[in-house]
């Protein structure tokens, strides 16, 4: 069994980057249900996200999207965020919203449609060197719903020379990170579908670009923690977007659906001691909170990974290799199910104390009285909201 020393270290190395559209109003394609105290500006985005880090002390870092959170300045907005002790983090770019990208963006058979998708990416760029953001997240609704549509190797031609001049314009420790997903919104081709068709356009790119797990991206029942193992394997594992689905993209708090497989996805990660920041996985939340408050929902998202990550790292590698190697196909499989019921909370608790931190993050911001605080302040003004 792992010293619980060791244990408290590595999950004190751990860094989860909060979403900064998870703090707006959001929903689902029926539905925005709006809330009091939602943040009107980026600046009160920002202002939200340095509470989840106040509290759970592992989460120093709030990812932007663009153009729902544009802003006159971002170096300002660097510095603004820095004052309330966190970073901007990655910035993800949005060429999927526009009445021009019906069609699609990079991916577009219009070359002007293209060189206007491919000018967002570069100004995406801009605003990294600005706020000093190591990571370009991209995800591309690029695809068709009808069969002859369009032409599906021309396609991938084509988000192949937009990757490439984005790719080309990275500063030496800038990243591009490529996600994927299975649907939606095109139906019938998706230019970027699987972790398969992400990786091939990474290789061809070069060391800089890597690819992004979004945990929601998968049909039921495909092996998660396999595509992690060998993306890591590979080298190109650049991060991980976390949610749980039960259907579909649902954007759920992570660990909800299924925290099991989110223990063995963060297995493999240990596995490959990939946990700590040097190894260069990016460890971010992609949720849309419709129902529940946003700022507890992102402070139990942050302790459900903490979880998750603890029982990975309470798995007693010896014993594991050893029955692995003997062919003990139930003691394998015990030495993984002992760490997974083990209860870490109080694990947790401890490290939290040692870290100046309450024990329990949700409780401590609940007594705060910063959720009502804002709801009294936050009076005027357009709410952020998907889409926004």
């Amino acid at each position: 069994m792992p010293h619980l020393t060791a244990v408290k270290t590595a999950l004190k190395s751990q860094r989860i980057e909060l979403p900064s559209w998870a703090f707006g109003n959001t929903g689902t394609r029926f539905k925005v249900f709006a809330q009091p105290g939602v943040p009107r500006t980026v600046q009160e985005k920002v202002a939200d996200a340095a509470q989840v880090h106040r509290f759970t002390g592992a989460a120093p870092s709030v990812a932007l999207h663009i153009p729902w959170d544009k802003t006159g300045d971002y170096a300002a907005l660097a510095a603004y965020a820095a004052d309330c002790g966190i970073a901007i983090g990655t910035i993800n770019a949005n060429v999927f919203q526009d009445d021009d990208y019906k069609l699609g963006s990079v991916a577009n058979p219009d070359p002007r449609v293209r060189a206007k998708a491919l000018d967002h990416l570069l100004e995406c760029i801009a605003i990294m060197d600005a706020t000093g953001s190591r990571d370009l997240k991209l995800w591309f609704a690029d695809g068709t719903n009808y069969p002859g549509q369009d032409d599906i190797r021309a396609r991938q031609d084509r988000l192949a020379e937009g990757l490439a001049a984005v790719y080309a314009r990275l500063g030496p420790q800038q990243r591009m990170l490529l996600e994927y997903k299975l649907f939606e919104p095109s139906f019938y081709t998706t230019d970027v579908p699987d972790w398969g068709t992400s990786l091939l356009h990474c290789t061809a790119l070069g060391p800089k670009a890597a690819v992004v797990v979004d945990t929601g991206h998968h049909a039921p029942g495909v092996n998660i923690e396999f595509i992690v193992a060998v993306l890591l394997r590979a080298g190109r594992l650049g991060g991980f977007d976390f949610n749980s689905r039960f259907y579909a993209d649902d954007d759920l708090m992570v660990g909800a659906a299924d925290p099991f497989q989110l223990f063995r996805i963060l297995h493999e990660v240990v596995r490959a001691d990939a946990l700590a920041p040097a190894a260069g996985v990016a460890f971010m939340l992609d949720q849309c909170h419709n129902i529940e408050p946003k700022i507890p929902a992102q402070i139990r998202s942050v302790m459900n990974v903490q979880e998750a990550t603890a029982k990975a790292l309470l798995i007693d590698a010896g014993a594991l290799a050893a029955a692995q190697q003997a062919g003990d196909v139930l003691g394998a499989n015990a030495v993984l199910m002992d760490a997974y019921n083990t209860d870490v909370r109080p694990l947790l608790a401890e490290l939290r104390q040692d870290l100046g931190l309450d024990p329990d993050p949700v409780a401590a911001y609940h007594r705060s009285g910063y959720g009502e605080r804002i709801i009294k302040e936050r009076i005027g003004g357009t709410a952020a909201s998907w889409g926004s």
